[in-house]
């Protein structure tokens, strides 16, 4: 069966199910890059077909190093999904950015490690444009169906991306508050960049949990304090996403055509075997 999709969900911890949508089906796919994190599931939300993927696998069985980024972003992309909402949980790096706040970032910094960054190499080189990762008009759409919910959203701040699966020592807590960055986890990079590459837009919904490590009056993050604000935040996040859902139509954006000046391999010199793994995504500028 043939799916009409622009909008797909990527779930953070805690968020694998979605009240008010009818599943249609579970999808298991292969990409060139592996098996995605979870089947995709295919649901409708009042006559509207969405993609809903779990990043940390069904049960949350993977940790943030050893998701396969890739084969996410490119399942999502071989629906015909155009654009991503992000879904996950982070710890605040500034006092007005408190626990129980829904963020929707503009800026991020990737501070990852050992993580898969691109759909590209040698073979055939691309340079894609980063300057405002997260999409302006995705993200505007996804704050005004979260404000609709809740007064506790903040529109804008910089994320930072960590390796994990550990939380931060007191020091890099306090290195990334001298840095201005306003929020932190383990998820959005490289998965942000990758959307990028498959010409999608991606905004980020991201629910503050903890105040990291470096606040003198608050617990140091654990697991069971995350845990505790998602559930809190659960009835809210649900309503907000199924908002955006209801409100989303198909939209152009530059996002969609972003490897249109960013191919650089000369075509006689490109990879074949290269080329027919990414036609999905290069397909249209080579032939």
């Amino acid at each position: 069966m043939s799916y009409q999709i622009d909008l797909g969900i990527i779930g953070g911890t805690g968020i694998y199910q979605m009240s008010g949508v009818t599943i249609i089906e579970k999808l298991s796919i292969d990409t060139p890059f592996g098996k995605p994190s979870s089947p995709l599931i295919i649901a409708d939300v009042n006559g509207k077909t969405i993609a809903f993927l779990a990043r940390h696998g069904e049960g949350h069985s993977i940790p943030p190093s050893e998701i396969n980024y890739r084969a996410n972003i490119y399942a999502l992309k071989s629906l015909g999904v155009k654009s991503v909402v992000g879904i996950s949980a982070c710890g605040s790096l500034r006092e007005d950015y408190a626990p129980g706040n829904i963020v929707i970032p503009d800026q991020i910094i990737d501070f990852s490690k050992n993580r898969e960054r691109t759909f590209f190499g040698s073979g055939l080189v691309a340079h894609i444009s980063a300057a405002d990762p997260f999409c302006p008009h995705l993200s505007k759409l996804l704050y005004e169906a979260v404000n609709q919910e809740t007064s506790r959203v903040v529109n804008g701040g910089t994320l930072i991306t960590i390796e994990g699966p550990r939380f931060s020592t007191k020091a890099e807590s306090h290195l990334f508050r001298s840095w201005g960055i306003s929020i932190i986890g383990m998820t959005t990079s490289p998965e942000i960049f990758l959307a990028r590459e498959a010409e999608m837009c991606y905004a980020s919904f991201a629910h503050v949990t903890d105040y990291d490590v470096w606040h003198i009056n608050e617990e140091p993050v654990t697991v069971d304090m995350i845990l505790k604000v998602l559930h809190q935040n659960s009835v809210a996040a649900n309503e907000a996403l199924l908002n955006l859902i209801n409100q989303y139509e198909p939209y152009e954006c530059s996002c969609h055509h972003a490897l249109a000046n960013a191919l650089t391999t000369n075509s006689a010199f490109i990879d074949p075997e290269k080329k027919e793994t990414l036609k999905l995504l290069v397909g249209k500028y080579l032939n």
